[in-house]
């Protein structure tokens, strides 16, 4: 696409903010490459094999021209069977790295040479936080500096538009802005940071590592948070696909406390198309909250993830052993130390300036998650076969 070409389609388009000029997007080097749906595009994404990732991973190579580095250590969470048919598409490539080896890091860097990067490594898990916080801030906060400094040293060596081009997305979550109180309250792009959990300010120490990366050492970078992810290929001990298994084994649904705590829930293949409009069209610098618009109390989904099991697997043998129905497997145990009340995301930012907005609500994309783990018990028993056993963790003090 010839320059004058490009600039009709964005003005057409809409996608021009107030203020530009011609003169402005001719001398945007990444004006093209931001326009052309990720054509020839290398993204190195770190964690891909995870949940987020993974949905990522799979975005990127159906939807955009662009090809991947899947850069994952392979830990619990990372499964590469959430990765099915990536090899044949000739745009992908994995690395197994773990994030806290600079030297490797660096060589995939060199041997790659990405044009962005997509950072979602982390540990993520906040009842395994309370467990053990050594772990996370091992990976998010030291894992993040090696990434920031592999970055670059490879950016600081390319030259003319690679260099211009370049973007650093630090992706991270909404928990680092800690707890709502109102109920009418946001966590906007300039809420304070809070966290209440080893994880969320493990998390909240990354985004400052990124952020000084970009300021200090002018690093283009770019940051997202967002709210709570469901849907396919998620790792079993997040609340809803624990309760889908649970549920389908016969075994207690554990709500902590009394279920009133609220959460914003982002159907990840929303996320996923979020993320990439962000490193493609996002201002340099900028942070983007990501949400999905539906706010919900967690006994509101365990209930709704049973009404749907009872209209989906009604002939389910393990539930249907005692008599009663999935609702009646739902108990209430003692509350994890620290948990937050309420988690909401003002999203209008991203809707605003970059167009994106979810497709999902809340009831298609949890009707999609149930039928998805129906469909699919080869991918959970093989996980369910490694060394997680659907228990709960995160107790501390118990």
């Amino acid at each position: 696409m010839r320059p004058c070409q490009s600039i009709a389609w964005v003005i057409l388009s809409g996608r021009v903010s107030p203020g530009d000029t011609v003169i402005d997007l001719l001398a945007d080097s990444s004006f093209e490459r931001r326009y052309n749906s990720g054509s020839n595009m290398k993204c190195l994404v770190t964690g891909g094999a995870g949940f987020i990732g993974s949905a990522l991973v799979r975005h990127i190579l159906a939807d955009t021209g662009a090809s991947v580095i899947n850069v994952d250590a392979l830990t619990y969470a990372g499964n590469l069977e959430s990765l099915q048919g990536a090899d044949d598409t000739g745009r992908y490539v994995f690395a197994q790295v773990d994030i806290c080896d600079f030297a490797a890091l660096s060589s995939v860097f060199a041997e790659h040479q990405p044009d962005l990067v997509m950072h979602l490594a982390a540990e993520s898990h906040v009842d395994r936080s309370i467990d053990g916080p050594g772990a996370f801030i091992q990976t998010n906060v030291v894992g993040t500096y090696n990434m920031l400094e592999a970055a670059r040293s490879y950016w600081q060596g390319l030259e003319g538009d690679k260099k211009a081009d370049f973007r650093f997305h630090h992706i991270s979550t909404d928990e680092v802005y800690g707890d709502l109180h109102g109920t009418d309250d946001l966590f906007t792009e300039t809420t304070s940071y809070e966290p209440s959990s080893p994880y969320s300010a493990s998390k909240a120490g990354s985004d400052h590592l990124v952020r000084a990366w970009g300021r200090t050492f002018g690093l283009p970078i770019v940051v997202t948070n967002c709210s709570n992810n469901y849907g396919p290929y998620h790792f079993p001990e997040k609340l809803v696909p624990h309760i889908i298994l649970n549920a389908l084994h016969g075994k207690p649904l554990p709500v902590y406390g009394d279920g009133s705590q609220i959460r914003d829930w982002l159907y990840v293949e929303d996320h996923a198309r979020a993320l990439f409009k962000v490193v493609t069209e996002g201002k340099v610098g900028e942070t983007y909250n990501i949400g999905g618009h539906n706010e919900k109390r967690n006994i509101e989904v365990v209930e709704t993830i049973c009404e749907l099991l009872e209209e989906l697997a009604p002939d389910n043998a393990n539930s249907r052993a005692s008599g009663k129905g999935f609702k009646d497997l739902i108990i209430f145990v003692k509350d994890r130390p620290g948990h937050d009340a309420r988690y909401a995301i003002d999203a209008s930012k991203i809707q605003r300036e970059l167009g994106w907005t979810p497709l999902e609500t809340f009831e298609s994309g949890i009707r999609k998650t149930v039928q998805w783990y129906l469909d699919n018990p080869e991918w959970w028993q093989r996980v369910l076969s490694g060394d997680y056993k659907l228990d709960r963790i995160g107790g501390a003090d118990e």
